[in-house]
Formats: C-alpha cells, sequence, structure tokens
C-alpha cells in the first residue's frame, strides 16, 4: 500500500466520476463491490477534508454534499417477488451508490526540506476522472493550515462561503468549530480562529431571524 505525504497508509474514500465546475467534483464512493476494506459514514462525513491523489498530489477539498444514485427508485417496471440473490443478479447490487460533492480549497506542496504545506485557493490544474481520493488526518489538516513559512493560514475562508453550496455558512463554521477542537492551533492562532467562528456564528443567527 502507498504511503500518503505523512508515512501513514491513507483511507481511500473513492475515485473521481465527474465535475460539476473548475472547484467542483463528485466523488463515488467505493463499496464493498470495490474494494475489501470500503470507508465508513463516518470517513465521508459533512465538513471531512480530503486529498486527491493519484501518481501526485493534485488538490485538497471540502466535503460540502452527498447523493444517494439509485436508478431503481420511481421504476414502474415489473418488481421481483423476493430479494435479489448476490450470486444470480451481480449487476443489481452494484446499482446504488453514493456521491459526495467536494469543493476544492487548495493543495499541499513541500519544502526543500520535505516538509509539507498548505497553499490555499483555487489548484489551477484539473483532476483527472479517475483519481483517487483519500481521508485527511488531523497531522495533514494542520499542515495544509500552515503556510511556507510555518505560519497559521485559513485564506480559502471567502472562497468556501462562495462554493460550499446551499449548506456554505454551516459547512465554514463546522470547520472553524473543528479546527478549534483539534487543539492543533494555540496562542494568537486559536484566538483568531475563535473570533472568526463566532462571528460567523452571528451572522447565521441574524440570517435566520430575518
Amino acid at each position: 500500500m502507498d504511503l500518503d505525504l505523512f508515512g501513514k497508509p491513507p483511507c481511500r474514500l473513492g475515485k473521481v466520476v465527474k465535475s460539476n465546475s473548475h472547484c467542483d467534483y463528485v466523488v463515488q464512493v467505493d463499496d464493498a463491490q470495490d474494494v475489501c476494506s470500503p470507508p465508513s459514514p463516518e470517513d465521508c462525513g459533512f465538513g471531512q477534508f480530503v486529498s486527491f491523489d493519484s501518481d501526485r498530489h493534485w488538490a485538497v477539498g471540502l466535503i460540502y454534499n452527498s447523493q444517494l444514485f439509485n436508478p431503481l427508485f420511481l421504476n414502474t417496471g415489473p418488481r421481483l417477488s423476493s430479494e435479489p440473490d448476490p450470486l444470480f443478479t451481480p449487476d443489481l447490487v452494484q446499482e446504488t451508490r453514493t456521491l459526495l460533492g467536494v469543493v476544492l480549497v487548495g493543495a499541499m506542496a513541500s519544502t526543500e526540506s520535505g516538509r509539507t504545506f498548505g497553499k490555499q485557493g483555487i489548484p489551477p490544474v484539473v483532476v483527472p476522472a479517475n483519481t483517487s481520493v483519500y481521508k485527511m488526518s488531523p497531522e495533514q489538516v494542520h499542515g495544509f493550515h500552515c503556510n511556507q513559512d510555518g505560519q497559521t493560514q485559513f485564506s480559502y475562508y471567502s472562497h468556501l462561503l462562495r462554493s460550499g453550496g446551499m449548506f456554505a455558512a454551516q459547512l465554514a463554521q463546522q470547520v472553524l468549530a473543528e479546527l478549534v477542537e483539534s487543539g492543533l492551533f494555540t496562542g494568537a492562532d486559536q484566538k483568531a480562529l475563535m473570533v472568526l467562528g463566532k462571528e460567523l456564528s452571528w451572522k447565521n443567527t441574524l440570517g435566520a431571524i430575518r
């Protein structure tokens, strides 16, 4: 098994199957028919940081939406009298798929010394179809929020609010809350994240009242 940028076995979630825009991708989640150990629902949760990897590191994204794709829904054709046997109808087993909406928020890079850091913003390259997508570890998430000089950054905030779908404000608020609770940031960086989170929470509350 290939190791990720931090020397740990990555948790693969699935692969890229399409894109809605340059920074909005659809990922098909692996199931038991694809791999021996498919990801759990908790691995594919709302607000999870993911990395797009193939032969190179392509991009970093956030899960902002999920969909269940079932072509048999509202099918008016004849129905079987009982559940199909997977041994004789393998195609029917693979009909239902889980799709994830992922917004790209940057990419990872490394210094000459090998230290990884985040390049936040819209990645310039196009992520190819069938690129594997992996769940990012807390250490990777922390590395993404540090720039080349090792200073904390959160410059994708406004981009996330514009491109994070109908739940963009809730997504940004959840990301901020999880970064604060992670304990990966301290001192002034931790306080800045808390202030930003409280400000967004206040805006969301006022928006709901209006």
